[in-house]
């Protein structure tokens, strides 16, 4: 955060390219995800029930229990651990509170619903069918537009955007070398 306050992002060009790099490497995700889901499936609903409960006229068999179980371990992990580093960088970017916050919770919530729904549609109904859908196309939605806005940051905000904005810390001082706040 002191790089940003400070005015050093501008300057700091090994901070920048490691939030390009990164923001490569989790275009690469983006692209390998879409793939791995048209794959197996497509936007309609029907495919996803397909997929998921099989079929006997393809002669796919339903997914079972511990694949789900394999999958939802590996995801949970996974994506956690990817939303925490790229909503974090949310935090750099000369945004809006709301607009900010917006852009960190969406993509916890339809990681949830995408993951969630799966085991809805295997276990529940295949009206959660939709829920898949709408959880994926979210999910991608909501990468991309992190995506966006982190290299935004980069290459386009600049120390007055961020004096513009209300970056959430008002009791931060750069000049105050023990600034207060809520801290033990």
């Amino acid at each position: 955060m002191r790089f940003v306050i400070t005015g050093e992002w501008d300057r700091n060009r090994l901070l920048q390219t490691i939030v390009v790099l990164y923001v490569l490497y989790v275009g690469g995700l983006w692209v390998t995800n879409s793939l791995l889901y048209f794959n197996k499936m497509s936007l309609e609903p029907s495919s996803v029930v397909e997929y998921y409960l099989g079929s006997e006229e393809s002669f796919r068999e339903p997914k079972s229990y511990q694949g789900l179980l394999e999958v939802s371990h590996f995801h949970l992990f996974a994506m956690g651990m990817l939303l925490l580093v790229l909503t974090h960088l949310m935090l750099f970017v000369p945004l809006g509170n709301g607009t900010r916050a917006l852009l960190v919770v969406v993509p916890f919530v339809a990681a949830i619903v995408d993951e969630g729904a799966s085991w809805g549609v295997r276990y529940l109904s295949p009206a959660f069918a939709w829920l898949k859908v709408a959880g994926f196309l979210t999910l991608q939605l909501s990468l991309a537009a992190l995506m966006a806005a982190s290299l935004w940051a980069v290459f386009a905000g600049t120390q007055e955007n961020y004096e513009t904005q209300d970056l959430g810390d008002d009791d931060f001082d750069p000049e105050d070398p023990a600034p207060t706040g809520s801290g033990p």
